[in-house]
């Protein structure tokens, strides 16, 4: 092949690459207002519920695919999270708007003082199967 064949290939692959970015911004143009309205449409409610359902989920798998040994330690550090959970739950709980923003907040501070006072109460319990007896 030679240098002017490359030139008129290379010219006609970019001619067409042009015209197909041209498509593509006609076919963006066209299906702007459709992505708009789906977007007003989505409420953040249900971005934020798809959220939590994947923590829970992901959270769930850690979780249990923790080995017992690591169970201990790892519990300081739920304590740790729980409480940043807990400001976070009372941030929610006072500044929410509507009544059901202030029952979740409630919930959720609720739900995390358990898990550290839960977490206090294991911890305890596996401190003290180390301790010598008598």
């Amino acid at each position: 092949m030679h240098a002017e064949e490359l030139a008129i290939r290379a010219q006609a692959m970019a001619e067409r690459a042009l015209s197909l970015a041209m498509e593509a911004r006609a076919a963006a143009s066209e299906a702007m207002p459709m992505v708009e309205q789906g977007a007003a449409a989505a409420e953040p409610f249900l971005l934020l519920l798809t959220i939590f359902m994947l923590a829970c989920f992901v959270g769930y798998h850690v979780v249990w695919s923790v080995t017992p040994a690591l169970h201990s330690p790892l519990m300081g550090v739920t304590n740790a999270i729980s409480s940043v959970i807990v400001v976070g739950a009372m941030l929610a709980t006072g500044l929410g708007e509507s009544w059901l923003a202030q029952a979740f907040g409630f919930l959720a501070v609720t739900l995390a003082a358990v898990n550290i006072f839960g977490g206090f109460l294991v911890t305890r319990r596996m401190l003290a199967m180390f301790q010598r007896k008598g």
